[in-house]
C-alpha cells in the first residue's frame, strides 16, 4: 500500500478573487487601473495569519511558495477583521496575468497579541518576552533571510531580553511598522498554503473607460435619394470628438442585399430609392470583407480610419454573422445556412416579426470549421486595417462556445481586441458571454429609470460575483430603442439620462441624433424610431442651438478628469436621498483621493427636493469636520458638513449635480 504524505500546512485559503467560476474563465483587469484581489485566509484555534498575492506572467509550472519567480511582484493582504483579507493591485501590459494567494501562520504576530492581553490582565509576561526573543533568533537563522535583516532580528531578540529595559517599552519596540515589516518579510514559507494560480485578461484603456458614438455613414452629407459616404461621414469626426467621445462605432458598412430588402419603417416593400438595412449583409458586389459602393472603397474607409485617428477617435465595426440572399456565401456555401423541407433556406425571424432580408448562419452545419474559419477571418481582415473594436450584433443566438474560440483567436495576434456583446436576453446568457471573452457588454440600464431599479441594477453590477468580469457599457439609445423615458420625458430626460449613462458606468454610448432630443416612435407603445435610420437616409441639422452637444461635452469632460473614480466599478456605491424621485451614487478611487458624488433627479416634468445620507465613511471623509462639495457642471461650490445635506434640482435648468467632494 502506497504511504501518502500528510499535509503539514495548516492555512485554509477560501473564495479568492478576483476569479470566475473558481478559475474557469479569466477575469477581467485594465492596465494601470487598480483591481481588488481578497481571499478568505484562516488556521485552527487561535493562530493567528498572515497573506499575501503575488502575481506576475502566467508560468508552465508552479513555483514553491517559499521562492518568487523574478519577474513576479507580491504585496502583503491587508486585515480589516474576521478572516477576510484583501488589498489592490495595479496591473500593467495588456494580455494575461497570473496571481496566486499565499498564507502562513504568523508566529510573532500571535504571540505579540497573547502578550498584551497576558500585560493588560496583570499576569507577569517574563517567559513571554524570552518566547518572543526566541522567535526572532530562531528566525534570524533560516537560509533565505538577508544578512541585513539576520541583523535586525538579533538586535529585536537583545532588546526584548534586556532587563534592565521596561518591560512597556520593549513591547513598544516589538510592535512597531518596521518590525511588522520585518517579520513578514522574514516569515518561515516552507509550510505556506498556495491558492492558485488564477488568470486574468488585462485589457487595454479602451476596454475600461470609453464613450462612445454611434453613427451611420450613409446619413451624413446625404441628400435623399443620395447617400452620403465615408468622405462625407469623415467630415463629421471632428464634431464628435470635440463632445468627448472616444470611440465613432458604423453599423454595418459592407453590400446591402436587393432580395426582400425593407422599406421606410420596416415596410416588407422597398421602393427604387429605399437603401435598405445595413444588417442585410451581402450582394453581389461582396460581403463582410467588402464596402458597400454607395459609401465608397477599402481605401475611403482606410481614409476615414485615419481621420478618426487624427480627431482622437477609434473606430468600431458592427461584426453581424448574417447574410442576406444575395451574399456570395449563399452560393458559395450553401450547407452553412439552414433549409427548409422545400430546400430553400430559412430566414431570420422572431416571431411574429419576420426579417426575409437576412438569412442567419448555421454555426452547427456539417462544415462548422469552416464557417467558424471564415468569421474568424472576417475579423482578420479588418484588423489588418487597423480596427481593433468590434461591436457583435446578437451573439447569443450563436454557440457560446464559438465566440470563446473566436475571441481566443483574434486575442493571439492581436490581445488589445475589444469585443462589445449586443445581447439583450437573459441575463445568465449575457453573463457567459462576458465570461468567455466578450470585453464589454450592452445592459439592462435602457429599461432601469425609477429610483429602486436603478439602485438594484447598480448594486448588482458592483458586487462580486459579477463586477469580477462583467464589464456594463450604458446606452442611452439605439437605433432599435428609444424607452418609453425618452419619448415623454423631453429633453430634460434626455439630460438626466445622459447623466447617469455617462457616470454610472465606465463606458456608455448614444446613438446620433441623441443630442437633438428626437423622441417620435414609430407607434404608440413601440420602442422603434418612426423613420427609423435602419431603413432610411437621415441627414441632420447639427447646429441647432437646442441641441445637447455642450452639455454632453461638459459631461464627457468631467468623466475624463476623474477618470481613476469613474473606471472603478467596485467602488460604485448607492446613497440615500429621502425623496423617491432624487437616485444619489458616488464613484471614488480606492483610497478615496478622488471622489465624486452624483445626484440625479429622476423626474423631467418638475423639481424635486430632498435630503441625502451620505455613507460618509465610505468615501473616506469625517462627519465632523465641513467640506466642499464642488459641482462640475456649474462651477459651483457648496460647503457641506455630514451625511445630511439639502439638495433641489429643477430639470428645466439642472437635472443633475456632479459633485466633487474635496477635504477642506
Amino acid at each position: 500500500m502506497a504511504t501518502v504524505r500528510p499535509d503539514y500546512r495548516s492555512v485554509i485559503i477560501e473564495n479568492c478573487r478576483p476569479t470566475v467560476d473558481a478559475g474557469a474563465f479569466d477575469a477581467k483587469a485594465c492596465a494601470g487601473v487598480p483591481m481588488r484581489v481578497s481571499a478568505d485566509v484562516f488556521a485552527h484555534g487561535h493562530d493567528h495569519v498572515v497573506a499575501w498575492v503575488r502575481w506576475g506572467t502566467p508560468r508552465l509550472h508552479g513555483t514553491p511558495a517559499q521562492t518568487l519567480p523574478r519577474s513576479w511582484r507580491e504585496q502583503m493582504l491587508d486585515h480589516p477583521g474576521g478572516d477576510h483579507f484583501t488589498t489592490w493591485i495595479t496591473p500593467t501590459g495588456v494580455g494575461h496575468l497570473a496571481f496566486e494567494i499565499v498564507g502562513a501562520v504568523d508566529d510573532f504576530g500571535g504571540w505579540l497579541v497573547d502578550l498584551k492581553a497576558r500585560l493588560a490582565a496583570g499576569q507577569d509576561v517574563t517567559l513571554e518576552l524570552e518566547v518572543g526573543a526566541s522567535l526572532c533568533s530562531d528566525r534570524a537563522q533560516l537560509p533565505h533571510v538577508a544578512a541585513r535583516d539576520r541583523a535586525s532580528l538579533r538586535s529585536l531578540a537583545f532588546q526584548l531580553r534586556h532587563d534592565n529595559v521596561p518591560v512597556s517599552r520593549r513591547i513598544e519596540a516589538a510592535s512597531t511598522t518596521r518590525v511588522r515589516r520585518l517579520m513578514d518579510r522574514t516569515l518561515d514559507r516552507n509550510n505556506a498554503t498556495v491558492a492558485g494560480p488564477f488568470l486574468v485578461w488585462v485589457d487595454g484603456d479602451l476596454a475600461g473607460f470609453s464613450a462612445w458614438y454611434e453613427m451611420f455613414p450613409r446619413s451624413e452629407g446625404a441628400k435623399p435619394p443620395r447617400g452620403g459616404t465615408l468622405r462625407t461621414a469623415a467630415r463629421r469626426l471632428p464634431d464628435i470628438a470635440a463632445m468627448g467621445f472616444d470611440v465613432v462605432y458604423l453599423p454595418p458598412i459592407h453590400p446591402i442585399g436587393s432580395t426582400h430588402r425593407k422599406g421606410a419603417n420596416n415596410t416588407e416593400e422597398a421602393t427604387r430609392d429605399d437603401v435598405g438595412s445595413p444588417w442585410a449583409i451581402g450582394s453581389a458586389a461582396g460581403g463582410h470583407t467588402a464596402v458597400d459602393p454607395n459609401l465608397g472603397s477599402l481605401a475611403d474607409f482606410d481614409g476615414f480610419v485615419v481621420a478618426a485617428r487624427a480627431a482622437g477617435l477609434t473606430v468600431a465595426l458592427d461584426f453581424a454573422l448574417q447574410c442576406s440572399p444575395d451574399h456570395p456565401w449563399v452560393l458559395e456555401h450553401p450547407e452553412w445556412f439552414a433549409h427548409r423541407p422545400d430546400g430553400s433556406i430559412r430566414y431570420a425571424g422572431n416571431p411574429p416579426k419576420k426579417y426575409q432580408d437576412i438569412y442567419p448562419l448555421d454555426f452547427t452545419c456539417r462544415d462548422k470549421q469552416g464557417l467558424w474559419n471564415a468569421a474568424r477571418d472576417v475579423v482578420l481582415f479588418w484588423c489588418d486595417r487597423g480596427v481593433r473594436i468590434f461591436r457583435v450584433d446578437n451573439p447569443h443566438t450563436k454557440p457560446l462556445r464559438f465566440w470563446e474560440w473566436l475571441i481566443a483567436q483574434i486575442r493571439r495576434r492581436h490581445p488589445d481586441a475589444i469585443f462589445l456583446a449586443e445581447a439583450f436576453t437573459r441575463p445568465i446568457v449575457m453573463q457567459h458571454l462576458a465570461k468567455v471573452g466578450f470585453t464589454q457588454s450592452y445592459t439592462y440600464f435602457t429599461w432601469r429609470n425609477s429610483k429602486a431599479e436603478l439602485a438594484e441594477y447598480f448594486g448588482q453590477l458592483a458586487t462580486p460575483p459579477s463586477v469580477d468580469y462583467f464589464r456594463p457599457n450604458f446606452w442611452t439609445n439605439t437605433p432599435d430603442i428609444l424607452h418609453a423615458t425618452l419619448q415623454q420625458g423631453g429633453p430634460a430626460a434626455f439630460r438626466l439620462r445622459l447623466v447617469l449613462a455617462a457616470l454610472g458606468a465606465a463606458s456608455w454610448g448614444m446613438y446620433s441624433g441623441y443630442e437633438l432630443c428626437e423622441n417620435t416612435p414609430v407607434a404608440p407603445g413601440s420602442e422603434e424610431y418612426l423613420h427609423s435610420e435602419k431603413y432610411e437616409l437621415r441627414p441632420r441639422d447639427w447646429s441647432r442651438p437646442d441641441s445637447l452637444a455642450p452639455l454632453i461635452g461638459r459631461v464627457n469632460e468631467i468623466r475624463r478628469r476623474h477618470r481613476a473614480a469613474v473606471s472603478q466599478l467596485a467602488t460604485l456605491r448607492v446613497h440615500h436621498v429621502d425623496n423617491d424621485a432624487l437616485f444619489c451614487f458616488s464613484r471614488s478611487q480606492p483610497d478615496n483621493s478622488d471622489v465624486l458624488l452624483v445626484i440625479v433627479n429622476l423626474n423631467p416634468h418638475g423639481a424635486e427636493s430632498g435630503t441625502t445620507w451620505i455613507d460618509l465613511a465610505a468615501l473616506g471623509i469625517d462627519t465632523d469636520i465641513a467640506f466642499e462639495a464642488h459641482d462640475e457642471v456649474t462651477d459651483t461650490t457648496y460647503i457641506w458638513q455630514g451625511p445630511c445635506n439639502f439638495v433641489h434640482l429643477d430639470p428645466t435648468h439642472q437635472p443633475a449635480h456632479i459633485l466633487h467632494l474635496r477635504k477642506r
